[in-house]
């Protein structure tokens, strides 16, 4: 078993990172798109059921976040530029809301999985705390990896299969358009699609 003073490491030497910013939907969009980022699979984790399922979480009965975990090469992309990313793409001042997506699975939260990730956690937040960036107080839960639960088939790539359902064109593809101005010299491409 993994502790807090080990690397997480896959086997092939790639990184684990696991970031909850809202709907996973959003979150797997944007990191798709980002050099060194070898797969973003959405999941489950921070509850206390096993193996939930999306409509137990939607109705708030297990506790867990909606979050991707993201695999990476630390060669190309540092962990410290996933963070970069996650501040970004939402509001980390909202408890348990993002938009209109209301309820703790959507609360804002990264799990570690190491002490250097914590670490870097907690310096990212401390900076973004008193820069004023946010008129309010970063409310993201810093809390160490435990279990993931990959979602269901349906929600895998969700963004690029549906890209013209409602809640794609209206709330991931505006921040997609934000992420891609603002991160262009880290995209794998420079398309709407991979």
């Amino acid at each position: 078993m993994k502790t807090d003073l080990e690397p997480m490491h896959y086997e092939n030497g790639f990184e684990v990172a696991t970031l909850g910013a809202g709907c996973f939907w959003c979150v797997e969009a944007i990191y798709q798109q980002l050099h060194g980022v070898i797969a973003v699979i959405p999941g489950y984790a921070g509850g206390y059921v096993k193996n939930p399922l999306y409509h137990d979480i939607c109705i708030g009965n297990t506790g867990h976040a909606e979050v991707c975990q993201i695999t990476f090469d630390n060669d190309i992309i540092s962990y410290d530029e996933l963070l970069e990313v996650f501040w970004l793409i939402h509001d980390p001042t909202t408890l348990n809301k993002q938009g209109y997506d209301v309820g703790s699975q959507y609360r804002s939260v990264i799990f570690y999985h190491n002490l250097t990730q914590k670490q870097s956690i907690e310096e990212f937040k401390s900076i973004i705390d008193n820069s004023g960036e946010f008129a309010q107080p970063i409310v993201t839960e810093i809390t160490r990896f435990a279990e993931f639960y990959k979602a269901e088939d349906y929600h895998l790539n969700y963004y690029y299969s549906h890209p013209k359902t409602p809640y794609c064109s209206t709330v991931i593809s505006p921040k997609i358009a934000k992420f891609r101005k603002v991160f262009s010299d880290k995209l794998k491409f420079s398309g709407t699609s991979n």
